[in-house]
C-alpha cells in the first residue's frame, strides 16, 4: 500500500526532534551520563502523590467537568495572581489541561487560521512550531541574540511583523536557554502587540524556577496594561511541582478565548485526568500553607547547580551566560571551532555525556549546546569533568 497518499501533508513535513537523536543513542551506551533531560530529578512530594491515590480509594475515577474540579481552578487563579499575573475567575476563565503541552495545543488551534503567521522566538521549546503547522498555520522564527540575553527585543518583534501575522509565543522563562523577560522589556513589546492586534500565547511552566534578586522575579505579560485581554497564559505543574507523569496543566484567559478553547478540549481530551486534578489541588493548598515550602527547597538546589554550572563552563573556556531562569544552560561552543552539533556527538561519542545540539531549537542556536542542570550535583560534577577533558582535547 502506498501510505504516502494517505497521510498528512502537515503531519509528514514535520521534522522529527533534534532531541531524540542524542537520547535514543545514549540510552543504549554504557555508563552514559545525561544532561539533556528537561525534566526534574526529584519525585512528586509524598503528600500530592497520596492525594491522588487517596481519590481513586475513594472511587472519585470519574470525568471531571470539561473545565476541571472547581476547587482546583480556585487555587489555580489565586496561584497564578501570587506569581505575577493578573486575576482569573475560576468559573468561565480558566480551563484544566493535559500538561502545558495540550494547553499549548488547543490554544493555536482555536485563534489559528491556515496562512496565519505565529511568530516564536527562536532558540525555544521544540514543538511550537511543529503545533503551528498541525493548524495549517505558518511558524515564523525571530532569531533572539546572546548579546540581548536571548530576550525578545521590542525592534526584533517589531521587523518580524507582516500583514499575516497573527500570534506571538512568548516562551519565558525559557527553554533552552533560561532567559527571562523582566518587566520593561515586556512594557517595551506591549505597545507593539496591542499596535498590531495579535493574540499572545504566553508559556509560563518555568515561572516559579527564577534565580537572583527581586527585579528577576516572573512577571506575566498578561500583567502588563493592555495585556490581559489579548493574551493566553499557560502553566503547569510538571516542573515546579516535580510532577512530569501526572500530566497536569492550565490555562487563564478572557472568558471569550476559553469558551472557545473549551470546545476544542471537550471533543479531544474531556477531561485532565481525574486523580492528577487531586494531587494538583494539594499541591496548591499545601504549598499555600507552607508559603511554597516544597518549591522552593527545589528552586534553591537548582539555584546552587546553576551557579556551579556557569562557573565551570566559563572557567573551561565554554562562553555561558547567566540564565535566570528554568534549569537549563545554554553555552557557545564556537570557542572550540565547533558547531553545536559537532560538539554533542563528539562529546557523547568520546566521553559518554549527553547534552542538547542547540540547533535542535532554532537556527540561532547553532553554535551552542543545551545543558541541563535537572540532575543530582555529582552527576554534574562527572559529566563536567568529562566535559573538561574533550575540550581540552580540542585544544591539544
Amino acid at each position: 500500500m502506498d501510505y504516502s497518499t494517505i497521510i498528512s501533508k502537515a503531519a509528514n513535513d514535520i521534522p522529527p526532534s533534534g532531541i531524540r537523536k542524542f537520547f535514543d543513542i545514549a540510552a543504549e551506551m554504557k555508563d552514559c551520563l545525561s544532561l539533556g533531560i528537561g525534566e526534574p530529578d526529584f519525585i512528586t512530594a509524598a503528600s500530592f502523590s497520596e492525594a491522588g491515590i487517596a481519590s481513586i480509594r475513594d472511587g472519585k475515577t470519574q470525568y471531571t467537568s470539561n473545565n476541571g474540579l472547581y476547587g482546583l481552578r480556585v487555587d489555580i487563579c489565586k496561584y497564578v495572581h501570587l506569581l505575577g499575573g493578573p486575576k482569573y475567575s475560576p468559573d468561565d476563565e480558566t480551563l484544566v489541561t493535559v500538561g502545558a503541552s495540550e494547553a499549548i495545543d488547543i490554544a493555536l488551534r482555536a485563534v489559528v487560521n491556515p496562512g496565519e503567521e505565529v511568530l516564536i522566538p527562536s532558540p525555544s521549546y521544540v514543538s511550537y512550531a511543529p503545533c503551528v503547522s498541525l493548524t495549517y498555520g505558518i511558524p515564523k522564527p525571530i532569531n533572539c541574540l546572546a548579546k540581548n540575553d536571548f530576550k525578545l527585543t521590542a525592534e526584533e518583534l517589531e521587523n518580524a511583523i507582516t500583514p499575516r501575522t497573527k500570534a506571538l509565543i512568548l516562551p519565558y522563562p525559557n527553554n533552552p536557554t533560561g532567559a527571562i523577560m523582566e518587566r520593561e522589556y515586556l512594557e517595551a513589546i506591549a505597545p507593539i502587540i496591542i499596535k498590531h492586534n495579535l493574540v499572545v500565547i504566553s508559556d509560563e511552566v518555568y515561572s516559579e524556577l527564577t534565580y537572583g534578586d527581586a527585579p528577576h522575579l516572573h512577571v506575566s505579560i498578561a500583567n502588563i496594561d493592555g495585556m490581559r485581554e489579548r493574551t493566553i497564559l499557560i502553566s503547569g505543574f510538571s516542573k515546579a511541582f516535580a510532577m512530569t507523569g501526572w500530566r497536569i496543566g492550565y490555562l487563564c484567559a478572557p472568558k471569550e478565548l476559553v469558551e472557545i478553547i473549551r470546545k476544542i478540549h471537550q471533543y479531544v481530551i474531556m477531561c485532565a485526568p481525574t486523580a492528577s486534578q487531586y494531587a494538583a489541588q494539594t499541591a496548591l493548598e499545601e504549598s499555600f500553607s507552607t508559603n511554597f515550602k516544597t518549591v522552593r527547597e527545589m528552586c534553591d538546589e537548582y539555584n546552587e547547580r546553576r551557579v556551579y554550572l556557569v562557573k565551570r563552563l566559563n572557567d573551561m573556556g565554554i562562553d555561558c551566560f547567566e540564565p535566570k531562569g528554568a534549569f537549563y544552560a545554554f553555552p557557545s561552543v564556537a570557542s572550540t571551532g565547533l558547531t553545536g552539533e559537532e560538539f554533542a556527538e563528539r562529546l557523547l561519542l568520546e566521553q559518554k555525556v549527553a547534552v542538547v545540539p542547540g540547533i535542535a531549537f532554532g537556527e540561532s542556536g547553532k553554535n551552542h549546546i543545551r545543558i541541563s542542570y535537572a540532575c543530582s550535583i555529582d552527576t554534574l560534577k562527572e559529566a563536567l569533568d568529562r566535559m573538561e577533558v574533550f575540550v581540552k582535547s580540542l585544544k591539544a
